[in-house]
């Protein structure tokens, strides 16, 4: 599996989603810079986390218009897999690549903490080594995650099965005790219309080997190999 890793002005997790990206697949991935208007030939972009442009204006806003977006809008219109985690999930959203926005979470208060969530489908690259119904617990990090669309749309979502992830609760209850930061139906990641486009709020790769504590993640990235290579 080829991959790629596009970094912008703040991101601060582009080497842990390289690492994961590396260290499931066993090639490095290409480090791609925001001004860059050419990407090499891969099977896999990571948009990563962090602040990108110091999330002014809006979180991703900015991001959203960097030369390489075109590029990355290119591709995934070809079918190549782009996974938006955090700020790359509003990026995502900012760039029209996925439906919806993230906006302030519901506490006005920065959330990290590691969260429960329920693996909605399995019929993507990304979730081919999770059981649908699956109870996974992967970080988070943000002040700005909470999914919001209007109804059409999130009814749309959850018809056409583009929920990916919902945040659960005590026995995978999907109320707002597992709610971390206030998502429309506890959304925490989705798909576009051919699941080859991911976003999500939670970092897997924060959660990818054992010295971080849990490996819930790993089977993201092994997913993909599995599927892409």
């Amino acid at each position: 599996m080829k991959s790629a890793v596009i970094v912008f002005p703040g991101s601060n997790c582009d080497r842990d989603i390289a690492v994961a990206f590396e260290k499931a697949s066993g090639r490095k991935p290409h480090i791609v810079f925001h001004k860059d208007t050419e990407l090499p030939e891969v099977d896999v972009i990571g948009i990563p986390g962090g602040f990108s442009y110091g999330d002014y204006l809006r979180c991703g806003a900015m991001a959203a218009h960097s030369p390489i977006m075109r590029v990355v809008r290119e591709r995934a219109a070809r079918g190549v897999r782009v996974i938006g985690v955090c700020n790359g999930f509003q990026i995502l959203t900012e760039a029209g690549l996925l439906p919806g926005a993230l906006i302030r979470n519901r506490t006005l208060k920065y959330v990290c903490k590691t969260v429960a969530l329920r693996v909605e489908r399995t019929d993507s690259a990304f979730t081919g080594r999770y059981t649908e119904g699956q109870t996974i617990r992967i970080p988070i990090g943000h002040g700005e995650g909470n999914y919001v669309a209007d109804a059409p749309t999130l009814d749309r979502l959850e018809g056409e099965g583009l929920v990916a992830f919902r945040y659960v609760g005590v026995a995978g209850s999907t109320d707002a005790e597992g709610n971390p930061n206030g998502a429309a139906r506890n959304i925490a990641g989705i798909y576009n219309e051919t699941r080859t486009v991911l976003g999500m709020m939670p970092h897997p790769e924060r959660a990818f080997e054992p010295l971080h504590g849990n490996t819930d993640g790993r089977a993201l990235f092994d997913s993909l190999v599995e599927s892409l290579s």
